[in-house]
């Protein structure tokens, strides 16, 4: 189940919010509004020209007048024009009115996802989510274009019934008593469309995470020959998307086969009353051919409002998706203005009586307490499950705890501005993501605007320089998507590189040598000796070589720390930590481990 779920909202609501998160929808809607009415207003001109012409300029007593037939066909040709000209300018603007709204919509979206917390995101498709940020808003950037047309019909229907009212009441109430039924039924058909095609829209974000992740892990399923498997789960999110939209579509097929029945109607009712009302000369020739004009005018928006509603919900369902992103509540939050702005220089960490839990899940950190000196290299380490990626993550903040606090240089994280974290506290995550450009921009990201003088001087301080030398272009190779044109280990590197080159006060490694060939473990042991001389380093330890080099070692066990000190005094203690380092020495010692 998404922890960002949509809200039941209403259309009206739908469209409130929207405007309040994306105010650029309201530029120039009066100005819209009185385009699609002229718009509207231009349509008519035919029918009333080809009455006046018959009755006026054909019938007239005597011979036709020539003369006065071409002189209406001539307005009525510049009014034509002038209706196509209006409608452009209309659309136009409307385009670009929408264009800029949505696109607000879609920043605001993007940048709250990267406001969440790891753990608030980590029950969140990734798929689904881009389709948020993305095809849920392109849906209704899709109905927004036929959104003039809407307007024009809307107006075109009462410009139309008005006229039409002027030729024959009778005939006029005839044409909306046949339409009634069809508009009564409009409300509940649209909140039943609207429940089938919110349905639609989560379904295409099954279907896209499905495919999404099949081609990210395309190596791990043509390892394990898992195609069939893969194969079979994005059938179902196909299919699964295709029940969806067929159960969406058999109501939209319903509606617009009655709008057919309703047209079919209109338009015979009219020639039939219409004839016996022109004998019984209640009407002329050209008012009944005009009227029907007039009735064709009136049917197609209609017909086109009902196909127009039916996208609508469509729209409205990927709408609410997206605005769920925007809405959806900040759990770690950025003080801003209001925080702290860390000063320069060593900085020391306290916890003081921390528990946290996933968000629906169960406690995974108890009563956590600890202190760690400025410009001390901390070690911790502990087995799978037992609480040392959550408290690195709650070191940095992409989480807050439960309960208790976590405090650097004496101010809780929680008052720290997040421009002053980020700056001061940098984590080199296990997996070392990087982003598809070149090795070089991927170390800028540490500190945007250095040059490739002091990109190679980091390199060199960590003894990577010969390393980075040996790539095919050097700073400009490139890493491919994710990194995946290098090795992990490789990636590793470029992943101290950068946090060395933003230089932090506290510097936290998620099991950074975790996944690293026993040749660049070395090279990548010497270079994280050299990032953490002089500050603060916290390392999620995978390697128990890593705690043996560590200034302290805290041992975790159950989401607890069950002991700490330095590593020769932990060895030396029947404890945990001995039990650990007695099965990796024999491990190692085996073969089956490195150290």
């Amino acid at each position: 189940m998404s922890r960002i779920d949509a809200e039941d909202r209403t259309a009206t609501a739908t469209f409130r919010r929207a405007l309040q998160v994306s105010p650029g929808l309201r530029e120039g809607l009066l100005v819209v509004a009185g385009l699609a009415l002229l718009a509207a207003m231009g349509r008519v001109v035919v029918p009333i020209a080809v009455q006046i012409t018959l009755d006026e300029g054909l019938q007239a007593a005597g011979e036709p007048r020539t003369g006065f037939v071409l002189t209406t066909v001539a307005v009525c040709a510049v009014a034509v024009m002038f209706t196509a000209w209006v409608t452009y300018r209309m659309n136009y603007r409307l385009y670009r009115s929408t264009e800029a709204g949505l696109s607000t919509l879609r920043v605001k979206a993007f940048r709250r996802v990267h406001d969440l917390s790891a753990p608030a995101l980590s029950g969140e498709r990734r798929g689904d989510l881009v389709a948020r940020v993305t095809a849920d808003v392109d849906q209704f950037s899709i109905f927004l274009q036929f959104g003039g047309m809407l307007l024009v019909s809307l107006c075109q229907l009462v410009v139309g019934s008005a006229v039409m009212f002027a030729y024959s009441w009778g005939l006029t109430l005839m044409v909306w008593a046949v339409f009634a039924p069809l508009l009564l039924a409009s409300p509940p058909m649209q909140r039943r469309l609207s429940r089938h095609y919110g349905r639609v829209r989560a379904r295409a974000g099954d279907m896209l995470a499905a495919t999404g992740e099949a081609v990210v892990g395309i190596e791990v399923i043509r390892a394990y020959d898992a195609g069939d498997l893969i194969g079979r789960r994005i059938d179902t999110a196909v299919e699964e998307h295709r029940r969806a939209q067929s159960r969406a579509q058999r109501l939209v097929a319903i509606t617009l086969s009655s709008g057919e029945v309703a047209a079919a109607l209109a338009i015979g009712g009219v020639v039939s009353l219409g004839v016996v009302l022109g004998i019984q000369g209640h009407l002329t020739a050209g008012e009944l051919v005009a009227f029907l004009f007039l009735v064709t005018l009136f049917i197609g928006p209609a017909q086109m409002s009902t196909e127009v509603l039916n996208e609508l919900q469509n729209a409205l369902a990927g709408w609410r998706r997206s605005l769920a992103v925007v809405d959806a509540p900040v759990d770690v939050a950025d003080p801003g203005e209001a925080g702290v702005e860390l000063e320069r220089g060593p900085m020391e960490v306290r916890l003081e009586d921390v528990g946290y839990a996933y968000p629906d899940g169960p406690q995974v950190l108890h009563g956590v307490s600890a202190y760690i000196a400025p410009r001390t290299r901390v070690a911790v380490v502990g087995e799978t499950g037992s609480g040392k990626s959550t408290f690195a993550k709650l070191l940095i903040r992409l989480a807050d705890p439960s309960s208790g606090r976590v405090a650097v240089n004496g101010v809780p994280l929680t008052k720290v501005r997040f421009s002053s974290l980020r700056r001061r506290v940098v984590m080199v995550p296990q997996d070392g993501f990087l982003f598809d450009t070149t090795v070089g921009a991927n170390i800028r990201y540490g500190r945007p605007g250095v040059s490739d003088d002091e990109v190679r001087e980091a390199l060199a301080t960590l003894g990577l320089e010969s390393w980075c030398q040996g790539l095919p272009q050097g700073l400009d190779t490139p890493v491919g998507q994710r990194g995946e044109a290098l090795s992990a280990g490789e990636r590793q590197l470029v992943a101290l590189a950068r946090a060395y080159l933003a230089d932090p006060d506290l510097l936290v490694l998620d099991e950074a040598t975790s996944a690293v060939d026993p040749a660049t473990e070395q090279r990548l042991q010497r270079a994280l000796e050299n990032a953490t001389r002089g500050r603060t380093a916290v390392s999620v330890a995978h390697r128990l070589s890593t705690a043996r080099a560590a200034d302290r070692v805290l041992v975790f066990d159950r989401g607890r720390i069950v002991q700490q000190g330095s590593h020769e005094e932990l060895v030396a203690s029947p404890g945990r930590y001995a039990e650990l380092y007695a099965a990796w020495m024999s491990a190692t010692t085996s073969g089956t481990g490195t150290s």
